[in-house]
């Protein structure tokens, strides 16, 4: 008998494999929206200003790193039918501490910084408006509205047209200013130019590497993949999450390279320097181009804000959840966990949690109280304490991940073989150096 739409979407353990579909790409796209923001793409403008092409093979490589981190998560989800939170504490009560102080500190300074990027663009396409403090909080109110009173499904078909627009004005603007094909594939030997360690490990590490990697997993449940008969449809959803990643990394440095590069033009660092670009553009292409560059700088933003509310909003859903489970039984947190999400009812339990105190709890709290630091400098203390507690979480997600995929907790058919613990461990110590710079750089 054929399967229905209702079977293929819903599966119990050992389905025969889902067959792949382009139909069911989503949650890749998802976490490619939200993990690429508009601080990530001034990084990569300002790399390819500084070294030309020659940082190329930096971006393929980080690219490949982000697709074995974000397989892991997924691959976890789908072997075990537990959230990745549930593996994290059967770690030990550590990582419920670390990751109850980051979520808080985290979301409270990233709310500010979300707003704010979606309203820089909206400032320069309207300036006679509202200033910018009455857009960031105009954006911060609608990204709450819609992800309180949407669900999944509507919040995934958002994001996809809001990738697509991302992906059409930054592939355009940069086959406008014209690469250089030759030395593009020239840039994919490596090469380490002098004072380029930082802006390459940056590149590798940076873009799309947030916690938003870690919501995969709880977006792929949001979907319907509830199992391992998934695991093929996981994988090419999130090669093409990554990819499309890559894709924009690539065309920023282009842009980069060619308008900035030749020039030597220099782009003020954060979101601004986004405005610094789009009024280049505006000089060598006139108004419309600029305006569309502008249009697409407002969906990379906004498109971060509504994903981070809802993605990290279910893991903290989750996070709760777990707490209260363990304390009602009386768990240590030290034990392999009951399944959760994944395991006993996949895209229902996020449409419960979707609509829980905890979630909507997170989602406040990313909204109205980092409104007070649009208008206050951030304290130093908490300067501090975002910067050593984001700094860690990269790293904290890719060697949790290689500890949980080569124990018992995961099935031997879905442990990692040689290529994830080394794709896991070289990602694992690049974040390391990575936490380590970021430390370092902090206004101490």
């Amino acid at each position: 008998m054929a399967e229905t739409s209702e079977t293929m979407e819903t599966g119990e353990p050992g389905s025969p494999p889902r067959r792949s579909s382009w139909r069911y790409i989503g949650p890749g796209i998802v976490v490619a929206a939200t993990g690429v923001g508009a601080g990530d793409l001034v990084a990569t403008l300002i790399a390819g200003s500084k070294f030309g092409y020659t940082l190329m093979w930096a971006a393929v490589i980080g690219c490949l790193v982000k697709i074995s981190l974000a397989e892991a998560v997924g691959r976890w989800h789908l072997a075990t039918g537990r959230t990745l939170f549930d593996g994290w504490r059967s770690l030990g009560g550590w990582t419920t501490g670390y990751f109850a102080v980051y979520v808080v500190i985290w979301g409270f300074v990233y709310g500010a910084t979300a707003m704010s990027s979606s309203a820089l663009p909206i400032v320069a396409l309207f300036p006679d408006g509202p200033g910018l403090k009455a857009w960031a909080i105009i954006t911060g109110l609608v990204g709450l509205v819609f992800v309180w009173f949407n669900q999944y499904a509507v919040f995934e078909k958002v994001m996809t047209v809001l990738i697509g627009i991302m992906f059409v004005v930054v592939v355009y603007v940069a086959i406008r200013v014209g690469p250089d094909v030759g030395a593009s594939f020239a840039g994919l030997a490596p090469v380490l130019p002098d004072g380029s360690l930082v802006y390459t490990l940056g590149l590798i590490g940076g873009v799309g590497g947030t916690i938003t990697m870690a919501a995969y997993g709880y977006w792929v449940n949001a979907k319907g993949w509830s199992n391992s008969s998934w695991m093929k449809v996981m994988r090419i959803d999130n090669r093409v999450a990554y990819v499309t990643t890559g894709i924009f990394v690539v065309a920023m440095l282009v842009v980069g390279a060619e308008l900035l590069h030749s020039s030597q033009i220099a782009l003020t660092k954060g979101d601004r320097g986004l405005i610094d670009l789009g009024q280049i553009l505006e000089d060598r292409f006139g108004a419309g181009t600029a305006k569309l560059f502008l249009v697409g700088f407002f969906a990379t933003s906004f498109s971060s804000l509504i994903g981070v509310w809802h993605g990290v909003s279910l893991m903290f859903a989750d996070f709760v959840e777990r707490i209260r489970a363990g304390r009602a039984t009386g768990s240590t947190g030290t034990a392999i966990a009951e399944p959760g999400i994944a395991g006993t009812a996949g895209r229902e339990t996020v449409g419960r949690q979707e609509r829980s105190v905890p979630f909507r709890a997170y989602l406040l709290w990313l909204t109205f109280p980092p409104m007070t630091l649009l208008w206050l400098d951030e304290p130093f203390g908490l300067v501090i304490g975002y910067g050593v507690l984001g700094a860690f979480f990269m790293p904290f997600l890719a060697l949790t991940l290689i500890w949980l995929l080569n124990s018992e907790r995961t099935p031997r058919e879905w442990r990692n073989g040689l290529l994830s613990n080394g794709m896991l461990g070289a990602a694992g110590l690049l974040f390391v150096v990575l936490c380590v710079q970021q430390v370092r750089d902090l206004p101490w």
